[in-house]
């Protein structure tokens, strides 16, 4: 029986958007990924803590907390975070790369000494740049796009990027150097593209305060491979991490509008184990040791060539389908490499997971308190499959009710099994509850 108290916390469910809107696409995501981790560390007989956004209360019941606290618009989020980490012996943090979020929450966990059974600072530090994480696999003689830093948004000069796409001569993406997902990509595949796109700034809703970064665009098969990360050893600092699982990505970059989005994915991607192989003998080569527990890294198919792009220093969504195919529970695994003891067999692939967000209409009659008291546990009672339920953050007009996200994850024996699954689930959806999928 482990009694340890542990403090789980995952930043946009968990009250760090307090004071704003949450965005719906962030919060099913992250509320997934917290309802799993949750679920598997309490399977280890944890004693379990979090914090919730009071106004997603309604979302408590279904988290296997010991311990639950509510944040209001009015308390000092961060106050409640250095006094959730006090109590604890450790704690797992998830949240965004972005403005240095995930490397503060995890330093006041150093700070006071606490076990930290995520991703330590040095990756972390590493994992947030993407500058840093180029020059990282370049130095490592590791495929990667080539990537330059750019200047602010408003210092930036048109001549200046068209030199780096002349350059390239191929396509070029402009995104954030800390960005997360799929958010705020800019595709441009000629120089009329970019010359609209810095001719009016204001129209693209872009943060001119951020930094960007200019990359070579790759064409193929997104991917991402979920590990934990080798224990620190000193005399043998490329122990390989531990392969949990290799995922396709479905992600949808609007070449013509320069929008991105992350939908989530599936796992285990076609051709397992020749990837698998691939990157073991890619892993050979770089020093991973600084990634101390989960996390991931994205890369692109070409031609039976792979090219990395970035390291998530963190839980990543795709957690939410591996657990699903397994046959062993994964915080075993991180609890293993986290203390150093390697002597066990690797995880076996058991199944498939479809693991997707999903926006929803909703053209029936409920209210939307009606909707999350009466209709939502009905509809996780009948789709276990619903990691994140169908939820609306409008709050311009409060009796509208046809903006709603959710996430799924399918737990079947193999890939047809799961789309077929999915395809019955929209059926569910549509014919017993009047919700129809928008994409």
């Amino acid at each position: 029986m482990n009694s340890s108290r542990i403090f789980i916390f995952e930043f946009v469910s968990g009250g760090g958007f307090n004071q704003v809107e949450i965005p719906s696409s962030l919060f099913c995501e992250g509320y997934g990924m917290l309802r799993a981790i949750i679920a598997d560390f309490k399977a280890m007989d944890f004693e379990i803590t979090t914090l919730l956004d009071e106004r997603i209360s309604f979302l408590s019941h279904y988290l296997e907390t010991d311990s639950l606290q509510f944040i209001k618009a009015s308390d000092n989020f961060m106050n409640i975070f250095k006094a959730s980490v006090k109590e604890c012996e450790s704690a797992f943090i998830i949240a965004p790369e972005f403005s240095n979020i995930l490397y503060d929450l995890t330093k006041i966990v150093k700070k006071e000494n606490k076990k930290l059974l995520s991703t330590g600072l040095k990756g972390i530090e590493l994992g947030s740049s993407k500058i840093k994480t180029y020059k990282f696999f370049r130095n490592h003689y590791i495929k990667t796009p080539n990537t330059y830093p750019l200047p602010l948004i408003n210092d930036l000069k048109f001549n200046y990027i068209i030199q780096i796409f002349e350059e390239f001569n191929s396509p070029i993406v402009i995104k954030p150097i800390d960005g997360v997902g799929a958010e705020s990509i800019y595709y441009f595949e000629n120089k009329y593209q970019i010359f609209n796109f810095f001719k009016d700034l204001e129209s693209q809703n872009i943060d001119l305060e951020r930094k960007f970064i200019a990359q070579e665009y790759i064409e193929g098969v997104d991917l991402s491979v979920s590990l934990i990360g080798p224990p620190i050893n000193k005399k043998n600092p490329r122990i390989a991490p531990l392969i949990l699982g290799i995922n396709h990505q479905d992600i949808n970059i609007e070449k013509s509008k320069g929008d991105s989005e992350y939908f989530g994915g599936y796992t285990p991607v076609e051709n397992y184990e020749h990837i698998k192989k691939i990157l073991i003998k890619i892993f050979e080569k770089l020093e991973l040791s600084m990634f101390n527990s989960y996390f991931g890294i994205d890369f692109i198919l070409a031609q039976d060539s792979l090219n990395f792009i970035e390291i998530n220093p963190r839980l990543t969504t795709s957690y939410i389908g591996i657990r699903n195919i397994l046959n062993v529970n994964p915080v075993e695994l991180i609890l293993s490499y986290c203390s150093k003891f390697l002597d066990f067999k690797e995880p076996e692939i058991q199944g498939h997971s479809i693991f997707k967000r999903v926006e929803l209409e909703y053209v029936g009659e409920k209210s939307i308190n009606e909707l999350n008291d009466k209709i939502i546990p009905k509809l996780l009672n009948e789709i276990p499959e619903f990691i994140t339920p169908p939820i609306s953050f409008t709050k311009s007009d409060p009796t509208k009710k046809s903006d709603f996200s959710c996430f799924i994850a399918t737990k079947e024996k193999d890939k047809i099994l799961s789309q077929k699954r999915f395809v019955k689930i929209n059926e569910i959806l549509k014919e017993k509850y009047d919700f129809s999928i928008i994409k």
